[in-house]
């Protein structure tokens, strides 16, 4: 009696299935190094391949000319119609802008920097995140820039080699100095709210370790993020926390809000860090309309210098970049001619106010209404995109949930931090970034978010 052996099917281990998903994910290291290099100290900066361009304005360069490649010659992966439509209407308002400006050759920088930042980046970040596996190593190297960050500022904290705040030098900025104040704020925002949201949601498959490190991690963050002492970025910090906690479902959000203020409370009052002088800015956000401070003061004549700038030129504004130039002939006589800035390394400073530090009121001035139309509405769409489909997933079970989370939480706090800031800095490239992942939750194909 023969006997036949049929072959067994090969078994994929797991470290050829990691194997597997990293190499079909090499196409990320320009966005993982754009992540990632704006951790070179300030001085560094002007050391990349051209001098003056930032190291992560060069990754992000890269990672454009690379979908330019794919798309010319791989024929890979165009923009589906929406997110082409979504991506680049911004690109209509800084267009006429430019056209009208009464400068039009100065207003060309500014062309190429928000093209840049609001469409490029955003648009190749859509094209090269290919599942829910690329999406998370992006969010991941946001988390582990927040760590080096973070763990600079706390120790710049404890060391009295910070920025300097009320006389002394412990405003945790991390490598960005004290020319860019809030950025070592920033990137910490974007690692708490990511890690938190692989804490509320842990993907599937992943080692039992990774929720515990995420909300371990998540909660550590806030020491640095306290520590900055940047009123507009715990604003945006606390309002995206609750809307990812909302979305979460309500019982899992009563329990993690609990766990974290409690947290909170030991790291940063129990131990004592800063206790003081954090009540004090804490108290000053519940007195900038009664009696605000000279950075206030500046802020809400820079406020009403764009507002004038707008209401010469409703519909175009006054160009691209034309705010410092016009800054002067609108602003009120209490606006102080800079702020200063010192420590860290660096030597006293008068730093000039060139922008509103309003995101909405600096495309409003430079740009007018029909700027202002399409950026906002750009970005509502993305914005109500991913709400929408995060609720969908979480209804149905989805795998890549968390995935929904960090793009929610991300987006919601550019939205609200634009109250408070604008782009500038070497964090500007990440807010392309930031915009970028949220479009491909809000906006890829169902079979390549369902890719988890």
């Amino acid at each position: 009696m023969a006997v036949t052996y049929t072959a067994a099917a090969p078994v994929r281990t797991v470290p050829r299935v990691i194997a597997g998903r990293w190499k079909n994910q090499w196409p990320l290291l320009p966005l993982v190094a754009a992540v990632l290099l704006p951790a070179v100290p300030v001085a560094a900066q002007g050391s990349g391949a051209w001098p003056g361009v930032p190291p992560a304005d060069i990754a992000s360069g890269l990672a454009v000319l690379l979908c330019v490649g794919r798309l010319l010659f791989l024929r890979q992966r165009p923009l589906t119609a929406a997110a082409a439509l979504v991506l680049g209407l911004p690109a209509l308002g800084f267009a006429v802008a430019t056209v009208t400006a009464g400068d039009p050759a100065g207003a060309l920088p500014g062309l190429v920097r928000y093209l840049q930042v609001f469409v490029l980046v955003p648009a190749a970040v859509f094209l090269l995140v290919k599942d829910a596996h690329g999406f998370r190593v992006v969010s991941g190297a946001l988390v582990l820039l927040a760590l080096v960050q973070g763990i600079t500022g706390v120790h710049q904290y404890v060391t009295g080699t910070g920025a300097s705040y009320m006389g002394e030098e412990i405003r945790a900025v991390g490598t960005f100095g004290p020319s860019d104040i809030m950025g070592m704020a920033t990137v910490v925002a974007y690692g708490l709210l990511a890690a938190a949201a692989h804490a509320l949601r842990t993907p599937e498959g992943s080692p039992r370790w990774l929720r515990p490190c995420a909300a371990l991690t998540a909660v550590a963050l806030t020491v640095p993020l306290v520590l900055s002492f940047s009123r507009g970025v715990w604003i945006a910090t606390a309002v995206a926390v609750v809307a990812v906690l909302v979305l979460t479902g309500r019982q899992q959000a009563i329990r993690s809000l609990a766990v974290l203020c409690a947290a909170s409370v030991v790291l940063v009052g129990g131990l004592g860090i800063g206790s003081g002088m954090i009540s004090e800015r804490l108290g000053s956000v519940t007195q900038v309309t009664r009696n605000p401070d000279r950075s206030v003061s500046d802020r809400y004549a820079m406020w009403s210098a764009a507002a004038g700038m707008w209401r010469e030129r409703p519909a175009t504004g006054v160009g691209l970049k034309g705010f410092p130039a016009h800054r002067d002939g609108h602003a009120s006589i209490g606006l102080s001619s800079g702020s200063d800035t010192e420590g860290a390394g660096q030597a006293f400073r008068r730093q000039a106010l060139l922008s509103p530090h309003n995101m909405y009121l600096l495309v409003l001035g430079e740009q007018g209404l029909i700027g202002l139309t399409a950026v906002l509405g750009s970005w509502a769409a993305i914005l109500a995109g991913s709400v929408r489909r995060l609720v969908r997933a979480r209804s149905r079970g989805h795998a890549a949930v968390d995935c929904g989370l960090v793009a929610v939480g991300l987006m919601t706090w550019q939205t609200v931090n634009f109250l408070y800031a604008d782009i500038g800095g070497p964090t500007t490239v990440l807010s392309g970034i930031i915009l970028g992942l949220a479009a491909w939750w809000a906006l890829a194909e169902p079979e390549e978010v369902s890719a988890a």
